[in-house]
């Protein structure tokens, strides 16, 4: 799978950690930064990881700031981003199954790092499940996005 990833100065050591451990599993990793502690926007990273998912770059992203929340706002910023904040790994394949998330965001400060690469195995191995209740209501959650 072509997974993009992304992170804040908060983040981006976890970030390299996942992005180690996705390509080790055999996915193509692309990483948008940054690469060091010295502080940055958290919005400019979570768009650059929602963009390449929003145009097709990548299948799935994942972005990761102190808490995880605001780059989940700022992700889902962008048409087509569905991103999530994953704390389990149950609600990480169950935000792909039922609501074809695909945008991950984690919180480095909040989630230690085992956890955290239960939740990624969990995010990166899911797939949407096209039954229709499931269907129904991602074309709504569309339709909001369109503004209608």
């Amino acid at each position: 799978m072509r997974i993009a990833v992304g992170a804040d100065h908060a983040g981006y050591q976890l970030k390299d950690t996942v992005a180690r451990f996705l390509a080790e599993q055999g996915h193509a990793v692309t990483d948008f930064g940054t690469h060091s502690e010295d502080s940055v926007d958290y919005p400019d990273y979570a768009a650059s990881v929602a963009n390449a998912v929003s145009d097709g770059r990548a299948e799935r992203g994942i972005v990761v700031c102190g808490s995880g929340a605001g780059a989940c706002i700022a992700a889902n910023k962008i048409v087509g981003v569905r991103a999530m904040q994953g704390t389990d790994s149950y609600t990480a394949h169950q935000g792909v199954e039922h609501d074809d998330a695909n945008v991950l965001c984690l919180g480095a400060r909040v989630t230690g790092e085992a956890v955290v690469m239960e939740v990624v195995a969990a995010f990166v191995g899911a797939k949407f499940i096209p039954e229709e209740r499931y269907v129904r209501r991602l074309n709504k959650v569309k339709a909001l996005e369109a503004g209608r």
